[in-house]
């Protein structure tokens, strides 16, 4: 991935505040424009195509995830703190209007209608998401820190599931409080099954 500049940066995060809003399809080079301040064949120059623009704002969300995961591992020894962790960010987030959701998660809402290139990249976020989960529930049960009902792989799309679930919950309700109500069970069914 090439180095982006200043301008490609602030194209990149109005694209994504713009995708958290309205999805793929609920903007366009204009709304860009509008809100950076600069001409649409200046953001021509910088990303040739839309396609080109959200493909590349996945890569680095996709390598912002990356790098995410490996803090909370190395702020968290424990797994349990690390799923914590993982939902106290997403709870974090969702007062924030421009980060209020998983952009990946929204647009894997939308993969009928999305460009194949973007299909990929979402793919490949929500594969990256559901290894780091796996390992980390894994790493919990050979702990006996964690108890699973299930292998690890599918108690991860689980846990992913909800957490992605609650903010759309939250979003639907208006009511962030609604997304610790859904997600804070998930880590103390994991905790206090092995006690019973």
């Amino acid at each position: 991935m090439t180095k982006l500049t200043n301008t490609s940066n602030e194209i990149i995060r109005c694209a994504r505040t713009l995708i958290i809003a309205g999805g793929y399809n609920g903007f366009s080079y204009a709304d860009i424009a509008e809100v950076v301040g600069i001409r649409k064949a200046s953001i021509h120059h910088h990303f040739p195509s839309k396609v080109v623009l959200v493909r590349t704002l996945l890569q680095l969300y996709r390598e912002e995830a990356k790098a995410g995961m490996a803090a909370v591992e190395r702020y968290n020894p424990a797994p349990a703190d690390q799923l914590r962790a993982y939902i106290d960010y997403w709870a974090e987030c969702l007062g924030d209007p421009t980060n209020t959701f998983c952009v990946c998660a929204l647009l894997a809402s939308q993969i009928p209608v999305l460009p194949p290139e973007i299909v990929v990249e979402v793919k490949a976020h929500f594969r990256v998401l559901t290894k780091w989960l796996t390992s980390v529930l894994e790493e919990g049960a050979t702990q006996g820190s964690l108890s699973l009902t299930g292998n690890a792989q599918c108690e991860a799309e689980s846990f992913m599931a909800t957490v992605h679930g609650a903010m759309l919950s939250a979003r639907v309700y208006d009511d962030v409080k609604v997304f610790r109500v859904i997600t804070d069970p998930l880590i103390e069914r994991l905790i206090n099954d092995q006690d019973k």
